[in-house]
């Protein structure tokens, strides 16, 4: 950064955003074009608005949500690489005042900020450290991760559907939930899709997205070497 002045930390975090994207994008690069497709921050819907979010840590939550037009001290700056754009909101105390009210000495507070904003569905929801952690590097290995994380789910939800013979529209509002960041339905969804599984049902309970991802994968039959379930077998699904 050139300075602690308001449009400098814009400047940089803006940047920081776009590295990130960036990164995204290169890594998406690299899987068939039906996963990126699939990949959350990729996938056709609304425009993207990431807001950047000023309390004791830096919090960037990308979203499809609108945030209505600009109202006071808020500011916005548009963002744009080849097949993506989107646009950077600032919010901090001063903006939104519930923002001051967040404790965050113990870790980030990632459902006080998105209940401060209204927001409910986030695409990603990441924490940075103001200064040095705002560099290009740190931003396209956190965009690295998250493409990573998102190709990973895209497949998982599609080796997950091809095997659910009739409950092929849970698989696809899962997959929309977990694009949404929404635990709780992921969870009610997982146990429609596989009633019958102790493993699905003790990941549902722990609202962890992955787990309950990974337990669904297992209950199908994992990702390899899987073969139909003969006519008349008990389902354990």
């Amino acid at each position: 950064m050139t300075g602690s002045r308001p449009e400098n930390m814009r400047a940089a975090v803006a940047e920081y955003v776009a590295a990130l994207h960036r990164a995204y994008l290169a890594q998406a690069d690299t899987f068939p074009p039906a996963v990126r497709g699939a990949m959350p921050l990729l996938a056709a819907g609304p425009p993207i608005t990431v807001a950047a979010v000023g309390a004791r840590n830096l919090h960037l939550l990308a979203t499809r949500e609108g945030l209505g037009p600009l109202r006071g001290q808020e500011v916005e700056v548009p963002g744009t690489l080849p097949g993506l754009d989107w646009t950077v909101r600032f919010y901090d105390p001063v903006v939104v005042p519930a923002l001051g009210l967040l404790e965050e000495a113990d870790g980030p507070a990632y459902d006080g900020v998105r209940s401060a904003l209204g927001v409910g569905t986030v695409v990603y929801h990441v924490v940075a450290q103001p200064g040095s952690g705002l560099t290009p590097h740190h931003a396209a290995h956190v965009g690295s991760g998250l493409a990573s994380g998102h190709s990973a789910a895209a497949r998982d939800f599609e080796t997950i559907r091809s095997r659910v013979r009739g409950r092929e529209h849970l698989v696809d509002e899962l997959a929309g939930a977990a694009s949404a960041g929404l635990p709780h339905a992921q969870a009610l969804l997982a146990k429609a899709i596989s009633p019958h599984n102790a493993e699905v049902a003790a990941a549902a309970d722990g609202l962890d997205p992955d787990s309950i991802r990974r337990a669904l994968v297992t209950a199908v039959g994992g990702r390899r070497d899987w073969t139909p379930r003969p006519p008349g077998a008990e389902a354990t699904t």
